[in-house]
């Protein structure tokens, strides 16, 4: 516990810098465009999201889970997972870039109901693979459980992408914004690529050449639930703003999507430690028990923290509004104490589903994220309907709380 305590808190100073840059970038953007702007920034955000996860799907877990396993043998043998994730990117790039700037005005009439801004699909599909590059560089790094150099080159990264992404909203106004939005992730591969060009693991011999079969139907595996939590998830998002908008309005979306950014980015300081120490740390422990007791014995650390972390952020939450966004955003405060129970039944059914990672129980992650985006989507529709834009936050919470019966359920039958 006492490591895990130490990487919280490493990962911690690097979250609360993205969540200060996070939150200055918000607050800018809610000065120069309003809830409308923010709301249109949401689904920018997560159509960014879903495509990056998608490049970054063969980059993420599995090579994380591999390195932990093999490091101590050395970085030829982790090798064979490198090579494998290295082809699934170029095969994925192939496809997805293509395919993003030939229909890149359909998404943008969907997303945005702007044919126009077509141009920001296009810019983020051509430059993915940079994002891909960050994310191999990371789940490296954090599979050697490097955890200084994570920190490090992570408060780099975010210092240097959060800067270009506020000199371009101040500069160019919502078009800024959304120009940002899109390319920060590659910024970040940028930065990655530069920093790690002299690491020892960092030579060509351990990325390119033949691929072992079974290293790429594993990584192949991974790479089928990332790419699942990509399209589920923000997809998802998507279409409840969608539901907001034409029930609401684009305003009242707006105020949703203030408090959800809030809470997606504290939780972070949770979330950023799962995937730095958890994730590695159930990957090396062998049996059921074992893990169960992992988790127990994480949840003991994790569940008071993030409750105190909610009821902070719920005391302070006018405070927040006036901080971060401006008085256009006062009616969002009524939104925090539903939104944030959501927030704490979410990190405890995530501690319960991380073997279905660290395993890499592909068909059980795989039906859970369509079980939850679907009941979140469905959910949201009836909930909105009765109880307007709060009805959005209730979907949240009910739709974690069967999420959460759904893994507590069959913990031991994935974590085989």
């Amino acid at each position: 516990m006492k490591r895990l305590l130490k990487v919280t808190a490493m990962t911690g100073l690097l979250t609360l810098l993205k969540m200060a840059m996070g939150f200055v970038i918000a607050k800018v953007v809610a000065i120069y465009t309003g809830p409308t702007g923010l709301a249109i920034l949401g689904q920018v955000q997560s159509m960014v999201g879903s495509l990056n996860g998608i490049i970054n799907a063969p980059a993420g877990s599995g090579v994380v889970r591999y390195t932990a396993e093999n490091k101590e043998k050395g970085f030829e043998a982790c090798a064979p997972w490198w090579r494998a994730a290295l082809q699934w990117v170029l095969v994925i790039s192939a496809i997805a870039i293509p395919a993003g700037v030939l229909f890149a005005k359909p998404i943008a009439s969907s997303l945005f109901k702007d044919i126009t801004l077509a141009w920001v699909v296009v810019v983020t599909v051509c430059v993915l693979p940079f994002a891909a590059i960050g994310s191999l560089c990371n789940s490296v790094i954090n599979g050697q459980q490097l955890y200084r150099r994570y920190v490090g080159l992570g408060m780099l990264s975010a210092l240097i992408s959060g800067s270009v992404m506020l000199a371009m909203i101040v500069l160019h106004n919502i078009e800024g914004a959304l120009l940002a939005a899109s390319i920060q992730a590659a910024l970040i591969g940028m930065v990655m690529l530069i920093a790690n060009l002299r690491q020892p693991w960092f030579k060509l011999r351990y990325w390119w050449g033949a691929v072992d079969p079974k290293a790429r139907q594993q990584i192949g595996s991974y790479m089928l639930m990332a790419i699942t939590s990509a399209l589920t998830v923000p997809i998802s998002l998507i279409l409840v703003r969608n539901i907001l908008i034409a029930q609401v309005g684009w305003d009242a979306t707006g105020n949703w999507q203030a408090v959800w950014k809030i809470s997606e980015v504290y939780l972070s300081v949770i979330t950023m430690a799962l995937g730095t120490y958890y994730l590695p740390r159930l990957a090396s422990l062998i049996g059921a028990n074992a893990i169960i007791r992992e988790i127990n014995n994480t949840a003991k650390v994790i569940i008071p923290t993030v409750i105190l972390m909610s009821l902070i952020i719920y005391l302070l939450r006018d405070i927040a509004i006036t901080i971060l966004f401006t008085e256009e955003f006062r009616a969002a405060r009524e939104l925090f104490a539903v939104q944030l129970t959501g927030d704490v039944i979410k990190i405890i059914s995530w501690l319960y589903a991380y073997p279905m990672l660290s395993r890499g129980n592909v068909k059980w992650f795989i039906f859970s994220e369509i079980f939850f985006s679907i009941s979140f989507v469905v959910c949201s529709y009836i909930f909105v309907d009765e109880y307007g834009v709060l009805g959005a936050s209730y979907a949240y919470v009910v739709s974690y709380l069967m999420y959460l019966a759904l893994v507590l359920k069959n913990v031991k039958t994935f974590s085989q």
